[in-house]
């Protein structure tokens, strides 16, 4: 069985981004703990009886975001959130808790039952717009995993990510910071745009497949029309914004939207 299929329960994997509510004690707060759950919830349901393969639920309007950890209620919260997604969506689930709150999300993933996490700065320093992400965080953060018994949610690595300078890493290319986070123990790598919605080059999904033997999978930019296209290279892919009203991520999902990337990813796998 490939690695892929292990994570995701098939090849060429669709998975939903489920941006959850902004989150107690955020700035853009407005409504309570239930009313974020039942949303949260209602949104995966969309994607699963849509035929969407995973979901992957992020706090991004918790905006601006903190740098590496987040306080204990963030992570309670997207562990009730968790938890309710998956008793009511029985597809694979992912987390991710910005910015780059990797351990949290890996406490989070455990608890519920959750295949794997989204891992900003897993290898090599960047500068994010939450500021700088100066220690690599692979080497603390598979520890953790292993420490709390967790070495079931694997580790989905994005590498130079969207929304961050890699001006420190300039003289590292896209494929060797693939290899190296292949050599540093993540189970996949994630290619994005340069900012949210926007589309990944093909030439860089084609040099991280050419780079690791790791399943690939993209981060952000997916259309119905480019969807074909990605899964040449990638293993998966990642959509948050173009199933949402006006192709906005911080929209609610629009069912028709929803069904054409269905459609376009079920016609490009056969």
């Amino acid at each position: 069985m490939s690695l892929a299929r292990e994570i995701f329960k098939r090849d060429k994997a669709l998975i939903g981004m489920v941006h959850v509510d902004a989150l107690p004690g955020t700035p853009r707060q407005r409504l309570n703990i239930s009313s974020i759950i039942r949303r949260a919830v209602e949104e995966a349901r969309v994607l699963s009886n849509s035929g969407f393969d995973a979901v992957l639920l992020e706090n991004m309007h918790d905006v601006p975001y903190l740098r590496r950890s987040v306080g204990p209620e963030i992570t309670a919260a997207m562990t009730a959130v968790g938890s309710a997604v998956r008793q009511e969506v029985p597809l694979p689930m992912g987390i991710q808790i910005l910015a780059g709150a990797n351990h949290e999300a890996m406490a989070v993933a455990h608890t519920v039952g959750a295949q794997f996490i989204r891992a900003e700065g897993f290898v090599y320093s960047s500068v994010a717009d939450e500021g700088l992400l100066d220690e690599a965080d692979a080497g603390p953060l598979l520890r953790y995993r292993r420490s709390i018994e967790a070495e079931h949610v694997r580790v989905l690595a994005d590498i130079k990510k969207k929304h961050t300078s890699h001006a420190i890493t300039a003289d590292i290319d896209l494929a060797e910071t693939a290899r190296a986070a292949e050599f540093f123990g993540a189970d996949a790598v994630i290619v994005s745009g340069s900012h949210t919605s926007a589309a990944v080059s093909v030439e860089d999904l084609e040099a991280a497949q050419q780079a690791t033997e790791l399943p690939v999978v993209t981060g952000s930019g997916a259309t119905p029309d480019n969807i074909a296209t990605l899964f040449r290279y990638a293993d998966a892919i990642i959509v948050g914004s173009w199933f949402k009203q006006g192709g906005r991520w911080d929209s609610e999902p629009d069912v028709n939207r929803v069904k054409q990337l269905v459609i376009a990813a079920d016609k490009a796998r056969d």
